[in-house]
């Protein structure tokens, strides 16, 4: 995860109420953007320190109408990681699930290596955007 964010996350950072927080915090904190789409996307971001997350990296994104869509998760994850890094969206057993915010996706990084399956089970590279 980055450790100085993009001033386009640093101006959405939420600096007063229960989410507070300030730049010397890094990417810990809530925020405010203006998404992609036209959407405001609230963000809730975690670098892996506290006790609890046991080393995930973790982001929270949500919007007021409708789940985040694939063009504002890809936007989200370049602002919280490099080009190069591996996060992942989880669908857990649904004895796991929780949900406490309708329309609330989250990114994940482990605190070690993820084997990523191979790419011909994605697609063929070498057909390009198929229509």
């Amino acid at each position: 995860m980055l450790t100085v964010l993009p001033e386009k996350i640093e101006r959405g950072r939420i600096k007063k109420g229960f989410f507070a927080s300030d730049w010397s915090l890094g990417p810990n904190g809530a925020f405010f953007v203006h998404g992609p789409c036209g959407e405001e996307l609230k963000i809730i971001a975690s670098d892996g320190t506290l006790s609890e997350s046991a080393g995930w990296e973790h982001v929270s994104v949500s919007t007021r109408r409708r789940v985040p869509n694939w063009t504002e998760m890809c936007c989200v994850k370049a602002l919280f990681w490099s080009a190069e890094e591996t996060v992942i969206q989880l669908h857990p057993p649904q004895s796991e699930y929780i949900n406490n915010h309708p329309f609330c996706l989250h990114l994940w990084k482990p605190p070690y290596a993820l084997a990523l399956p191979p790419g011909l089970l994605v697609g063929d590279k070498t057909l390009g955007v198929l229509a």
